[in-house]
C-alpha cells in the first residue's frame, strides 16, 4: 500500500480495519523506521488536538496518526479533521477509520472530496465471500486451496475471520501449502460437520474408497452415526433438488427457488454430471433405510452406514451400466 496522507477506512470487518491500518504503519516505517504511531479515539480528542498531534517536533520524524471510530467525532473535531485534510503536513499521514453507515457520513464525504485513498472493509456476511477469504488467505501466506476445502474450512472454523485467517496459518504451516478437504478434516476432526459432510461428498462424488476411509475415521474421533446419516441424507437430497429444478431457471432465481445458496447449487451441479435420475431416486431410498437402521433398527450402525455409502457409490455408477 502506497503512504498517501490521508487514508479513509471504511467497514466494520475488525480483522481487514486492523490489517488496513497495520499495511499503512509497516510502509510509513519502511521508508522511516522511527515513525511514530498514535492510535486514539474520538474521546481523547478535543478541538485543537489534531494541529497539536500534526505539528512538526523538535527532533523530526514522521508520524502516523490514526482516527478510531471516526463517525463519532462530532461536528466541530469533523470540521477540524477535513480543515488539516485540505493542507496535510509533511511525513504525517492521517488514518481515519469509520464503521460506515449514515453517522458521521460528513467526514467520508468530505475525504473522499478531498482525493483521500479510501480502503473499504465492509463486514463479510456470505458464505461465499468467506470462501473467498479463506482462499485469498491462503494465496497470501504462500499455500493453496481448493474452492471446496474452503468451503469445509468455513463450515468447521465458523463466520469469524480471526479464526479462519489463525486456521489457515495453521493449515499453510504444518501442510506445506497445499490443502485439500483429507487436510482440513484431519486437523479439524473435532467437528461433526465437516467429517458428515466429508463423508457425503465422496459418496455421492464416486469416491469409495476415501469415502469410507472419512466414515471410518470420523466414528472413531467420536461423530455420532446420527449426524453422518443426516449428512449423506442432505447430499442425497441436495442431488434430487438441483436435478428436479425447471430448466432455465439459473443464478439468483434458480437459489430463491430451491432455497440454497448459489455456491452450493454450483457443486450440487458438478457432483450431478455422474448421476441419473433412477440413479438419485435409488439414492434417496438409501439414505432412508439407513436413518431407520441408524436411529435403532441396527444392531450395528458402523456396518449399516458403511452399505448405505457403498449402495450410494453404486448408485452413481448406475449411469455407466445404462
Amino acid at each position: 500500500m502506497s503512504v498517501e496522507p490521508i487514508i479513509l477506512v471504511v467497514g466494520d470487518e475488525e480483522l481487514l480495519v486492523d490489517r488496513a491500518v497495520g499495511e499503512v504503519v509497516a510502509s510509513k516505517r519502511a521508508e522511516d523506521s522511527e515513525t511514530e504511531v498514535i492510535d486514539l479515539g474520538p474521546g481523547a480528542l478535543e478541538p485543537g488536538r489534531i494541529r497539536e498531534l500534526t505539528s512538526p517536533s523538535l527532533f523530526g520524524g514522521a508520524k502516523v496518526l490514526v482516527l478510531r471510530s471516526a463517525q463519532d467525532l462530532g461536528k466541530d473535531l469533523t470540521a477540524e479533521v477535513l480543515k488539516y485534510a485540505k493542507a496535510p503536513v509533511e511525513d504525517v499521514v492521517l488514518v481515519a477509520v469509520h464503521h460506515g453507515g449514515a453517522k458521521g457520513k460528513a467526514l467520508v464525504d468530505g475525504l473522499t472530496k478531498l482525493k483521500a485513498r479510501r480502503v473499504s472493509c465492509p463486514k463479510v456476511t456470505k458464505v461465499g465471500e468467506r470462501v473467498d477469504f479463506v482462499r485469498a488467505e491462503m494465496r497470501r501466506l504462500g499455500g493453496k486451496i481448493s474452492a471446496d476445502a474452503a468451503r469445509g474450512l468455513v463450515d468447521a472454523v465458523g463466520s469469524d475471520l480471526r479464526e479462519l485467517a489463525g486456521a489457515c496459518s495453521q493449515l499453510v504451516a504444518d501442510t506445506g501449502g497445499k490443502i485439500d478437504d483429507a487436510a482440513v478434516a484431519r486437523y479439524y476432526r473435532g467437528r461433526a460437520e465437516v467429517s458428515g459432510f466429508t463423508v457425503a461428498d465422496k459418496a455421492i462424488e464416486g469416491q469409495l474408497g476415501e469415502a469410507l476411509e472419512q466414515l471410518r475415521w470420523a466414528l472413531a474421533t467420536g461423530v455420532a452415526p446420527v449426524l453422518i446419516v443426516s449428512a449423506l441424507a442432505q447430499g442425497v437430497r441436495g442431488l434430487a433438488k438441483v436435478g428436479g429444478a425447471p430448466r432455465g431457471a439459473r443464478g439468483a432465481a434458480l437459489a430463491k427457488e430451491l432455497g440454497m445458496p448459489p455456491w452450493k447449487i454450483d457443486r450440487v451441479q458438478r457432483q450431478l454430471r455422474g448421476w441419473t435420475g433412477d440413479g438419485v431416486a435409488r439414492a434417496l431410498t438409501v439414505v432412508a433405510e439407513a436413518d431407520g437402521q441408524v436411529k435403532g433398527g441396527a444392531a450395528d450402525p458402523a456396518y449399516a452406514l458403511e452399505k448405505a455409502v457403498a449402495q450410494i457409490v453404486t448408485a452413481r455408477a448406475q449411469r455407466r451400466a445404462s
